[in-house]
């Protein structure tokens, strides 16, 4: 399975902070954003990787990470997605890469306390569709939100006023090679963007999505609150493990 890091966008939330650096490469504790979402991919075997960056500041991933050596990366690889055109939009690029392969996708803001071992075992264990990572959350508006019976996902609300759930979609997930053929029919949302939350009720009506619940704590980094959590949270976590 190969590993993608979607690290596009502009990151407006964190201006003036955006305005000389992505997003992705802001500190969060101790170390760059973006490590986080690769040390989750690496501490799930998952050693080909894509990053795909955006912005006027795409070269600096390469000047920070480059060949990925320091993660013990077969290989490292990146692409610029050009525009605003949404989660999908970016995952489209990985097309090439992922050359027919099943594919990890995380969102780069994107950080966890445990790991998605079992998931991505659980996955590797599915003969086709997707997997999609799930997490209880007091603030279901503000994410996707699943709705969950007998045990299979029968829908996914993009940030719906009344959530059916408290079940948020994680920026965390797992896709067989016809995810490029399903992002290939999408239209663009009223917000002008391909929805990740499309690509997955696709998957929903064909039958083949499954999910995994999320263990440990989790959160985004893309605003100066969540910004500040994570970070308050890698460092309660270090510090309880030193």
């Amino acid at each position: 399975m190969r590993g993608v890091i979607l690290a596009g966008g502009k990151g407006t939330r964190l201006f003036p902070l955006t305005k000389i650096t992505n997003k992705h490469l802001l500190p969060v504790y101790d170390a760059p954003m973006i490590y986080y979402p690769i040390q989750t991919l690496v501490n799930a075997g998952i050693r080909d990787i894509l990053i795909v960056a955006g912005g006027n500041y795409a070269g600096d991933f390469l000047q920070l990470l480059g060949n990925g050596r320091q993660f013990g990366l077969t290989s490292l690889n990146y692409t610029y997605q050009e525009g605003d055109g949404g989660i999908a939009d970016a995952l489209a690029l990985a097309e090439h890469f992922a050359d027919g392969d099943k594919i990890c996708v995380i969102l780069g803001d994107n950080i966890i306390e445990l790991g998605i071992d079992a998931a991505v075992s659980e996955f590797h264990k599915q003969e086709s569709g997707a997997r999609i990572l799930l997490k209880e959350v007091h603030d279901p508006e503000r994410f996707g939100v699943a709705e969950v019976r007998g045990g299979h996902v029968v829908n996914i609300q993009e940030k719906p006023k009344l959530p059916r759930s408290n079940y948020a979609v994680t920026g965390i997930y797992m896709y067989d090679a016809s995810v490029f053929a399903k992002i290939r029919t999408l239209d663009p949302s009223s917000r002008g963007e391909l929805e990740i939350t499309d690509v997955n009720n696709a998957y929903i009506q064909e039958g083949s999505l499954r999910f995994s619940y999320l263990d440990g704590w989790w959160t985004d980094a893309g605003t100066f609150d969540s910004l500040l959590r994570a970070s308050s949270l890698v460092s309660q976590s270090k510090h309880k493990d030193a």
